[in-house]
């Protein structure tokens, strides 16, 4: 296969970077992963792009790239779209990188904003493209929920999005562990227990997320919890009040939902949901970026 017949995918995040080579078929030949991320790569992103190219060995008949490199930290700013854009519409959105080195055509892939029925804004960049795989791979309608730093959860209709809420899930786990009074009470110890985080999922919405994060410092201090252990509690705390805020919000949904993310945070997210009656079917994150790449390729004009 001559390597300019081929599509390269590239996955720009913040911190880290996933370039596939993609045929036309959909089928994934080389990729690599690294921390060029849209933060490192200020002032640099084309040189940056032609070094993913060279890392996998690509001269491409066109690059599509989604995430935070369309941001406003990101190469150019690229507008969100609304809820008036269905999913496989995206292609026909996408903005062409005037400043792309090489001769094959950039493009970068907006975002969504959506308003709830008040009007107020929640928005997504980077999911919108696993969403369009999971579409282009049969999974048109339902909840969807993209765990992570931001986990994000999304009602499709259609392969319309109709709902969009947004949670610092991973983030606040992350500053907690990190810095005050939490990350004091763990001394730096950290082990998985599932007692623990289970017992983080059961104490979560009960009363404000402040005042139950705050217990955790509490149980270990009252000894009723090993500090080793305030990690995985922690953790319970934040995914299951994140679970019963939806749970809540959308009371009379059918309680299975389709979850792409990383194999570790789906068997968190799944843990969560066995023990409030719900669950996930979880869908590969590879393939639905795959997916989304080559419905691009094949709707996108010059």
């Amino acid at each position: 296969m001559s390597p300019t017949s081929a599509i390269v995918g590239v996955d720009w995040g913040t911190t880290h970077r996933r370039t596939y080579v993609i045929r036309p078929t959909g089928e994934c030949i080389r990729e690599s992963s690294d921390g060029d991320g849209a933060l490192a790569c200020k002032g640099r992103f084309p040189e940056a792009l032609t070094g993913a190219l060279t890392s996998v060995q690509a001269t491409p008949s066109l690059v599509v790239a989604s995430g935070m490199v369309g941001s406003a930290l990101g190469w150019h700013e690229v507008p969100y779209v609304d809820a008036s854009v269905p999913l496989q519409d995206l292609g026909r959105h996408v903005f062409r990188v005037p400043d792309a080195p090489g001769e094959a055509p950039v493009v970068l892939v907006p975002g969504y904003c959506i308003r709830n029925s008040a009007g107020v804004p929640d928005v997504m960049r980077g999911e919108e493209t696993q969403l369009l795989g999971a579409w282009a791979l049969g999974h048109v309608s339902g909840w969807f929920v993209l765990p992570g730093t931001h986990s994000k959860w999304v009602l499709l209709q259609d392969g319309v999005v109709r709902k969009l809420r947004t949670y610092m899930t991973g983030e606040l786990y992350d500053l907690l562990r990190k810095h005050g009074t939490l990350a004091a009470a763990a001394g730096g110890q950290a082990e998985w227990d599932d007692a623990a985080f289970a017992a983080g999922v059961d104490a979560a919405g009960h009363h404000a997320l402040s005042h139950v994060l705050f217990g955790t410092r509490a149980r270990v201090v009252s000894k009723d919890m090993a500090p080793q252990a305030s990690a995985s509690y922690l953790s319970g705390l934040l995914i299951g009040a994140e679970l019963k805020d939806v749970l809540g919000a959308e009371a009379g949904e059918v309680p299975t939902f389709q979850l792409i993310g990383s194999p570790q945070l789906a068997e968190l997210y799944q843990k969560a949901a066995q023990r409030l009656d719900c669950r996930f079917d979880i869908l590969d994150a590879r393939k639905a970026f795959l997916a989304a790449v080559q419905h691009i390729h094949s709707h996108w004009s010059a």
